[in-house]
């Protein structure tokens, strides 16, 4: 049975039945003991629909199920569900352990129980000996996993995340992605989580929904998403892909430029597009794209090139670290067999 189902759901702040949707008529389904990514870029509905599955807002329309059960019209309260904020939320004047057992008080489990429960949580979470400190007194990833503990706590058959790492450093951000990952596995939580950033997407999904717009772009597995998005839209939201025009031939092949490839899919002959990530490129091999250098990025592990070509600017991702390239320099540029897909066909094609 579906841990989390939407049906065909609508978002349309205010009475005015004229005024802009939010969210455009979206369905999708959530697997219990899944993690699903809501992606996309800021205004595109996604935290919209976190906050409909919370029961924080209504639907203008559509149905909103969990474990088989019609929870549209029901408060968050009474849908088992636990939400963490970008924010974190925390109370300032309580202590951590206080904090995390808040919930268990509301819902009238003593104190003494309530605080045991809530070590237990801390201590999921990899924080111990914190109990006694304020909010104030901790690191952002403290906070963050006081937060993630305090959900936790309440057992919920539905865990929401709301952008939970935005705040924190790119290292934490890491440690803090994968702690969640573990935790979600290992407890076989349904979790849906709203991001912007598809590198944490990618990092902790079994699914993947691309918003845009209101509307349900693509949505699939990590791999499919990043290896074959449909659209010019997920190609470049989902990894910096950068999409030239090509011509599709009669024997399947795909002609881009003086450079040919042959999908891994079949595509009707015509004009196409091709969608090619930036560490697809391959300097100096294959068949021959001539390039010269305009800009050269240095990033610790790879550098980040900016070429003019026939085809336009391109831009490419090298972990050849051995061989810079200066500025000015002439080279050719050839395709891998990764990170190139025909995305979309192009008008008239």
């Amino acid at each position: 049975m579906n841990g989390i189902e939407l049906r065909n759901v609508t978002k349309r702040y205010g009475s005015d039945p004229s005024a802009p949707l939010a969210v455009k008529g979206i369905s999708f389904e959530v697997p219990q003991g899944t993690l699903t990514t809501i992606l996309g870029p800021s205004g595109c509905g996604k935290t919209t629909t976190l906050r409909m599955i919370a029961g924080l807002e209504s639907p203008s329309s559509g149905q909103i199920l969990m474990d088989g059960r019609d929870v549209t019209t029901l408060g968050p309260a009474e849908r088992n569900v636990s939400m963490m904020f970008q924010s974190y939320a925390l109370f300032p004047h309580m202590n951590v352990i206080e904090n995390v057992a808040y919930g268990l008080r509301m819902g009238g489990v003593a104190k003494a129980a309530a605080h045991t429960r809530a070590a237990d949580a801390l201590r999921g979470v990899g924080l111990v000996g914190f109990d006694e400190r304020l909010p104030s007194e901790l690191s952002g990833g403290q906070q963050q996993r006081v937060a993630l503990a305090r959900a936790l706590v309440l057992e919920p058959a539905v865990l929401l995340f709301d952008e939970p790492l935005s705040n924190l450093d790119a290292r934490l951000r890491r440690e803090m992605r994968e702690e969640i990952r573990a935790i979600q596995q290992r407890l076989k939580l349904t979790v849906a989580y709203v991001t912007h950033d598809q590198s944490e997407a990618l990092a902790v999904s079994d699914q993947i929904i691309v918003m845009d717009h209101g509307v349900i772009a693509q949505l699939g597995a990590p791999q499919a998403l990043y290896g074959r998005p449909q659209s010019e839209f997920v190609a470049g939201f989902m990894g910096e892909a950068m999409v030239f025009a090509a011509v599709a031939r009669e024997g399947g092949s795909v002609a881009l430029g003086p450079l040919q490839f042959m999908p891994r899919h079949p595509v009707a002959p015509g004009a196409v597009k091709v969608a090619v990530r930036p560490e697809a490129w391959r300097i100096g091999e294959g068949e021959a794209l001539p390039a010269t250098l305009r800009k050269a990025s240095y990033l610790g592990s790879y550098y980040e090139y900016s070429f003019e070509t026939a085809l336009g600017p391109v831009f490419v991702v090298s972990g050849d670290l051995a061989r810079p390239l200066a500025a000015g320099a002439s080279t050719a540029l050839g395709l891998g067999e990764h990170g190139v897909s025909v995305v979309a066909q192009a008008p008239g094609g």
